[in-house]
């Protein structure tokens, strides 16, 4: 996962990747769980660019708490 902070309080996800070898495991949703959980614990929210990781979050009613309004 490729990422920027804009500020302290804010995160963009550009790209979410996994290894062909490793797809099909929920790798790539455990990567966006764990930007979720970093987030909340430091306060700080997301803009989900990467299509995947939009996805993730929006398919994760209890995700969307950290989603830049």
């Amino acid at each position: 996962m490729t990422y920027s902070r804009a500020g302290q309080k804010l995160i963009i996800i550009d790209h979410t990747d996994v290894p062909a070898a490793l797809r099909g495991r929920k790798i790539g949703e455990q990567l966006v769980r764990q930007a979720v959980e970093d987030a909340r614990r430091e306060g700080i929210t997301i803009i989900p660019l990467c299509p995947f990781a939009k996805a993730q979050i929006e398919r994760h009613a209890g995700w969307q708490d950290v989603l830049r309004k």
